[in-house]
């Protein structure tokens, strides 16, 4: 059918309603609150939402791969989930309960054209942070190595030495004896560095660069060509959009994410709609020549551009519209030998 691999197939509402409820999704308005707004039920609210991010996370695996980085910054966001049944406790035992909540939104972004590569939802181990570090590399191209910047958390550490690393065989410093046992290393080109914050009273009393793989003035140097220094900011700023835009996971908020696999779906909408949707003003391009506009304002002399489209992965800006009724071409199947 015409609509199959579409968020229209099998579904009876019109297309520029569906498009227009998920789009107050992404722009941050709970579920309930957009059920309201376009008096629909919340069911059928959620049932969209669920329907499109399955879609959209094809989108986003079908779109990102093979990419040439230079840089990477790593971050975590602390997430507030909500996973009980009604009437097992009381809510004041649910209010601690979610206060103490496990659950973390970890990122994973490149500064330079903001493209989101990585978003996904665990608790802080050493396990997530491997799980994370490997859907990286899944989007990377072969044999790229970029500089890593992350916070003090050392469990990036060992996942980056894990999939950056190769075996080296040591020299034989006596002439008699066993060979010494190979060495998993990091490989040449890795370059990675932390900036570890000091807190007091929740607030920064001091920030501190630690370099953990290769040189200082490597990863100066690296950073040098854009004019930067070792910092976390752009993944920072970053989580203040997710924020902003996930109804579920913003500050001082009564909209809670029933659990787990809620705010998975709702996480896939806000990545699609970041990377190819959401025009960013720090990468706006100048125009070869003033373009009239509509109205009676003045010419228009930047032309918008979004993360996908600074990085390369298209030629135009897209509407939500246009994602929700993209096709995704089917995956290659592998050949039986």
């Amino acid at each position: 059918m015409e609509t199959h691999g579409t968020i229209s197939h099998g579904k009876q509402a019109a297309v520029e309603l569906i498009v227009r409820v998920l789009a107050c999704l992404a722009e941050g308005l709970g579920i309930r609150a957009t059920a309201r707004v376009f008096e629909v039920a919340p069911n059928t609210v959620l049932q969209w939402l669920v329907a499109a991010a399955e879609q959209l996370r094809a989108f986003s695996a079908y779109f990102l791969c093979d990419l040439h980085l230079e840089q990477l910054q790593l971050d975590e966001l602390y997430a507030v989930l909500r996973d009980r049944k009604a009437g097992a406790i009381s809510d004041d035992k649910a209010i601690r309960r979610l206060e103490r909540s496990p659950y973390w939104v970890w990122t994973a972004m490149d500064p330079k054209s903001k493209l989101l590569l990585v978003v996904d939802v665990g608790s802080r181990t050493l396990a997530m942070a491997q799980c994370v570090v490997h859907q990286v590399t899944l989007a990377m191209a072969p044999h790229c190595v970029p500089l890593c910047l992350t916070d003090g958390l050392k469990d990036y550490g060992t996942a980056l030495l894990t999939h950056f690393g190769y075996w080296m065989q040591p020299e034989r410093r006596q002439d008699k004896g066993p060979m010494p046992k190979p060495r998993w290393m990091p490989l040449p080109g890795l370059l990675y560095a932390q900036v570890v914050k000091s807190y007091r009273r929740r607030r920064i009393v001091g920030v501190k660069h630690r370099v953990v793989f290769g040189t200082r003035l490597a990863i100066e140097q690296v950073l040098a060509r854009c004019g930067w220094t070792i910092n976390t900011a752009f993944v920072e700023r970053l989580n203040l959009d997710i924020r902003q835009r996930v109804a579920a996971i913003g500050r001082r908020v009564n909209t809670l994410c029933q659990g787990e696999a809620g705010l998975r779906d709702q996480l896939a909408l806000f990545q699609v709609y970041h990377n190819f949707v959401l025009p960013h003003a720090s990468l706006r391009q100048a125009c070869a020549e003033p373009l009239v506009s509509n109205g009676r304002g003045s010419a228009k002399r930047w032309r918008p551009c979004t993360p996908a489209l600074a990085a390369g992965l298209t030629d135009h800006v897209w509407s939500l519209k246009e994602v929700l009724l993209y096709r995704v071409p089917p995956w290659p199947q592998p050949q039986v030998r």
